[in-house]
């Protein structure tokens, strides 16, 4: 036997809500649900659901639909892009991140989902080109540099994107002798894009 003593327990503490979790749940709800639906499919009750929270909650933080498609819209532009692009083999690393599967990277993909049913709606294309111009384009004009600056980097950006689309509806990687000529040519072309080291 032992000689413990269990003492009476008063109410559990209630759970400490975390605003930052939950606004963070409700954004990645509604990539996914924007992404699949598109801004005018898209409920946000169904929203709220994906994210375990209360409607109630998407009003609070984002202030309606439109708020919240616009923070889900920035979120889906990695704040960091660029720190992970080595301007020495940039051109061959997308490239061939180009040839290989698209579901390699789920959440990119998503993403890319998400932004190509933002441009082909009125409501949310206006919206779209924003966020690119802020979160897109103006980092890719800084990294780039130098002359013409803001012109190479909407070709890049249109290159890229093109590039994306095609790799989204081929749905497979290359393979082959396809795949090398494939990574050569789109390396030859961004490394036009990007201009000297």
């Amino acid at each position: 036997m032992t000689d413990a003593v269990t003492l009476p327990r008063g109410p559990a503490a209630p759970r400490r809500r975390d605003a930052e979790a939950t606004r963070a749940a409700i954004l990645e709800a509604a990539k996914a649900q924007f992404a699949q639906l598109g801004y005018d499919r898209a409920v946000l009750r169904d929203i709220a659901a994906e994210a375990g929270v209360d409607v109630a909650l998407v009003a609070r933080y984002f202030g309606g639909k439109a708020g919240l498609f616009t923070e889900a819209l920035k979120a889906s532009f990695k704040a960091d892009f660029l720190e992970t692009w080595d301007r020495r083999t940039f051109p061959r690393d997308f490239a061939t991140m180009m040839a290989d599967n698209v579901h390699r990277d789920e959440d990119r993909t998503q993403s890319f989902q998400f932004l190509l049913r933002a441009a082909t709606s009125p409501t949310t294309a206006p919206l779209l080109n924003l966020a690119i111009q802020e979160r897109f384009l103006a980092p890719i004009r800084e990294w780039l540099g130098g002359d013409d600056a803001d012109a190479r980097a909407r070709v890049l950006a249109a290159v890229f994107i093109g590039l994306l689309v095609e790799r989204l509806i081929r749905n497979e990687p290359l393979a082959g002798r396809e795949r090398q000529v494939f990574i050569d040519q789109a390396a030859a072309a961004f490394e036009a894009m990007a201009g000297p080291i």
